[in-house]
């Protein structure tokens, strides 16, 4: 990872060039014929302060620099110019207290529609912290998958784990995934069996290689398909990739793994999620990641793009409307 490229793109000081260029794009995308610009609620960010007397553990030692602290007031440098109008947490750090430490942070700020934190189903403490944190509107969900020396393969094996994620499903809250794997998407497979009501979010789809080996791929082509059938969205995020020690800013490059995810979800269940300030800020500029799934989704007409840049997070999260200028589902 190159940390100076991390710091410049995070930090929002993105060369004046690439800002403009890639802003004219989604302005001329959006707006059309007049056509007011699509509203955006960015699904996936990350919040840490390095500056904390008791430490960090997430990036640790590796935060960019120039970017002690990733924050809503950080985020909004880097989001608010380009049309973003809402966000959610992800909790990106072990520890249990950070759970509230980052509902404050989003309380403060009313462009955050709040967090999917860390809770282990598993533990004993798993009821009494949910019962807790339920309380709160800003807290949507929580993450499970390979994340935190945790592997949700062997999770989704344990009855004390699916009897947490039951309990979580109750109570009308989402599960997101992190970090995919092929088994990964099987063993959603398998929860989703034994918990048919839970919603989950499956992360950076885009971001995993499908299997090269032909039986393996059908396989996991199979596993997506299931996923389909069931209350499962999918984040179109970590797009971009390099290719020879380069990113290409060409749509082209990108659109079979996109195409590959379009056809098996449609419309309805994909998300917008930058993943803002790691991968998407680790390889490319916040504008350049957005304006290539922006020229893919307004490809599919401006209702779809509508659908992933906002309104299926509703579906998916549930977050309530903070703000006059976030948008809102017309009253049935």
């Amino acid at each position: 990872m190159n940390q100076h490229t991390q710091a410049r793109i995070t930090s929002g000081a993105i060369s004046r060039r690439t800002f403009l260029s890639a802003s004219t794009a989604l302005a001329a995308a959006s707006a059309g014929a007049q056509q007011p610009a699509i509203p955006i609620i960015d699904t996936h960010i990350h919040f840490y302060d390095t500056t904390r007397p008791i430490g960090v553990p997430y990036p640790g030692r590796n935060a960019a620099p120039g970017l002690p602290v990733a924050s809503p007031e950080t985020f909004r440098r880097v989001a608010v110019p380009l049309g973003v109008v809402g966000a959610i947490e992800l909790e990106a750090s072990p520890w249990v207290e950070d759970n509230l430490w980052v509902l404050e942070l989003c309380r403060k700020d009313t462009m955050m529609l709040g967090t999917v934190g860390n809770l282990e189903p598993e533990k004993p403490e798993f009821r009494e912290y949910l019962a807790r944190y339920h309380k709160d509107p800003l807290f949507l969900g929580i993450r499970c998958g390979n994340i935190w020396g945790r592997n949700i393969v062997s999770q989704v094996e344990n009855p004390e784990f699916v009897a947490g994620i039951k309990d979580l499903a109750a109570a009308d809250l989402t599960m997101d995934t992190a970090n995919p794997r092929p088994d990964l998407i099987r063993a959603i497979v398998r929860l989703t069996d034994r918990v048919p009501d839970l919603r989950v979010v499956v992360d950076h789809l885009p971001g995993l290689e499908p299997p090269a080996e032909p039986a393996s791929r059908r396989a996991f082509e199979t596993d997506l398909r299931e996923l389909a059938k069931r209350k499962v969205f999918v984040k179109v995020s970590v797009v971009a990739r390099q290719v020879d020690g380069k990113v290409p800013t060409d749509l082209a490059i990108y659109k079979p793994r996109l195409d590959l995810i379009w056809d098996i979800f449609g419309e309805d269940r994909l998300l917008y999620a930058s993943d803002w300030p790691n991968s998407a800020g680790n390889w490319v500029p916040y504008a350049t990641e957005l304006a290539l799934v922006r020229e893919f989704f307004m490809g599919k007409g401006r209702g779809a793009a509508e659908k992933y840049f906002w309104e299926n997070s509703i579906a998916a999260y549930k977050w309530v409307r903070r703000a006059a200028n976030q948008p809102r589902l017309p009253a049935a």
